[in-house]
């Protein structure tokens, strides 16, 4: 099948049908998203107006039998940073578009004011429906109307109110095997979703290919089967994801004196055991939920669950490490329940879970409401909601709320919120954040994994030597995992097995008929950050802004009583590459 590409304009109203660049052929996921944005998004645009682009393109993997193959990621000018963004998400859309040979959506434009489509794909082509019926309604509902049967035929990615509103913490949400919800979830591309017009993406398959051609079926088989045995006999992929989710690492990142608590005042959570993986599971089971749960067909990690009420009613799936976090220590709330009923309505909402939550522990810094106040943080949520003026405040994310409120303890980098690890305990973490393309994201650069899990060898977290480098390896690393399609969480087999990375190499040359070496795999994910970072140094980044907040040299960090101590000369060697 000859791949394609889908060019949407949502000004003119009209749809192409354009064949792939020679360039673009060899690339996928996160190395084509950057490359199309790179290429044809002006850097000093508004991102929100007609200028910026949407694009979404499966993984070089994607339509393969390889394990956790179906990530899709989705690339823009970030609203809530600034900078260039790529986000990938599980669920079913990724694999069904490789099916159906499309390499690439570019949604560019906008529409007259006011007006709100739903963009239908199938194998007849794309065409784009009015859908002023769904405008306003919240994620759930649209799944409701469009695939309420949880048929693997159809994939489905939409937005909520907050999206339709522009909000710059809003997400993407795109339906996982389950009709349950998965998200593009950093960097506010929900509002740019809402600046095209565009309420949701429908994928039909019906009639597409079961799978993609392989250039070589016999070698991918091989090297496939030695990837899932690798991910099953690692005993984070194979065993600990599986049983308590992302979840695992509460207890694991509190007992390491990482985990932010109270706004990055202690690195330890008092009530952790209350919030934790272990405390988790035992609900879900003693309740009838399912703790192991795949969000796309094939995955052989399952790391998903599916959180259940005391009755056995479905609550939310996906319940994650990230966002427990947030809501959790970072907030002082210490109740699942609570906690699952928020997560729920951030994803009908759609709102990313990690700045959200960490936007309205500012407003509990704020004096807005108190840490530890429950029902204090739903009926925020609920604000933003109805896009209230308090809710259009907190929908924009931790960087304009701290402003807003003239907080100085605001843990920001690039305007995006600092995740779940504290970088004066992990200090690898920490150079991630500073240095990542995308504003503070964990996934740019999972030090984690080295200094904590002990993945990959050690490097010890509380200490500066060896974590520029860690971090700029894994950084190189994850780019490339990005554009295949591969979820991230394969880092650990691929850090602990030396069969993997062959493998990984040989699956992409099989599917594609090429012969990259591993070598060359690695100088992917070097040219896919150097593009991003040309990008964002023609948006007016400098170095200045690989900086973490201040307060992180001022105040120590109990237990430990850990500083940053980095110089800026020691962060800036990162980009020696």
């Amino acid at each position: 099948m000859t791949e394609k590409i889908f060019r949407v304009d949502m000004e003119r109203l009209q749809v192409k049908v354009e064949e792939v660049p020679a360039p673009w052929r060899g690339l996928g996921g996160r190395a084509l998203t950057s490359t199309i944005i790179a290429t044809e998004v002006p850097p000093t645009c508004h991102p929100l107006g007609k200028h910026n682009k949407l694009v979404f393109a499966p993984g070089l993997l994607a339509g393969t039998m390889a394990s956790t193959s179906g990530r899709l990621s989705a690339g823009a000018k970030s609203p809530l940073t600034g900078t260039i963004k790529e986000s990938n998400a599980g669920g079913t859309a990724g694999q069904l578009l490789a099916r159906l040979g499309v390499k690439a959506i570019i949604i560019e434009g906008v529409p007259a004011a006011g007006h709100c489509y739903g963009l239908h794909l199938s194998a007849d082509g794309l065409v784009m429906v009015p859908e002023n019926d769904l405008a306003g309604f919240g994620n759930f509902a649209v799944i409701d109307k469009l695939d309420s049967t949880g048929d693997l035929k159809y994939g489905l990615l939409s937005i909520g109110p907050a999206g339709e509103r522009g909000l710059i913490a809003a997400n993407i949400s795109v339906k996982d095997q389950d009709g349950k919800l998965r998200s593009f979830g950093r960097g506010g591309l929900g509002a740019v979703m809402g600046s095209k017009g565009v309420k949701y993406l429908l994928i039909n398959a019906a009639g597409a290919a079961p799978g993609v051609n392989l250039a070589d079926a016999e070698t991918f088989k091989r090297a496939a089967k030695t990837f899932n045995q690798a991910l099953l006999a690692h005993p984070v992929c194979g065993n600990a994801l599986g049983a308590y989710g992302t979840n695992v690492l509460i207890n694991i990142i509190n007992e390491a004196g990482a985990l932010p608590t109270r706004n990055f005042r202690s690195g330890q959570f008092d009530r952790h055991e209350m919030i934790c993986g272990e405390k988790m599971a035992e609900m879900i089971n003693a309740r009838g939920g399912k703790n192991k749960h795949g969000c796309q067909p094939g995955c052989v990690m399952q790391c998903s669950q599916i959180f259940v009420d005391e009755a056995g009613h479905y609550i939310t799936s996906g319940f994650e490490y990230e966002s427990i976090w947030a809501m959790g220590a970072h907030c002082g709330l210490d109740e699942l329940d609570l906690l699952a009923r928020a997560d729920s309505l951030m994803d009908d909402i759609g709102v990313d879970s990690i700045e959200m939550a960490v936007t309205i522990g500012l407003a509990m810094e704020a004096g807005i409401i108190a840490f530890g106040d429950g029902a204090g943080f739903i009926r925020l949520l609920k604000e933003v909601g109805e896009g209230t003026p308090l809710g259009r405040i907190l929908g924009s994310g931790a960087a304009v709320t701290g402003k807003v409120y003239g907080l100085t303890r605001v843990p920001v980098v690039k305007g995006q919120a600092i995740p779940a690890y504290d970088p004066r305990a992990v200090k690898g973490i920490g150079i991630t954040y500073c240095t990542s393309t995308m504003g503070a994201d964990h996934t740019a650069g999972y030090t984690v994994a080295t200094n904590i899990l002990k993945s990959g060898g050690y490097v010890d977290p509380l200490q500066k030597e060896g974590q520029v480098e860690l971090s700029r390896n894994l950084q190189i690393a994850t780019a490339a995992v990005d554009s295949t399609g591969l979820c991230i969480f394969t880092a650990f087999a691929l850090l602990d097995n030396d069969s993997v990375l062959p493998a990984v190499v040989a699956m992409i040359n099989a599917r594609h008929g090429l012969s990259l070496t591993v070598d060359e795999v690695t100088d992917l994910g070097k040219s896919v950050l150097k593009t991003e970072r040309a990008f964002n140094q023609a948006a007016g980044f400098t170095k200045v802004h690989d900086r973490l907040p201040e307060f992180f040299r001022d105040e120590k960090l109990p237990p430990h009583d850990a500083i940053w101590d980095f110089t800026d000369d020691e962060i800036d060697a990162f980009w020696n590459f």
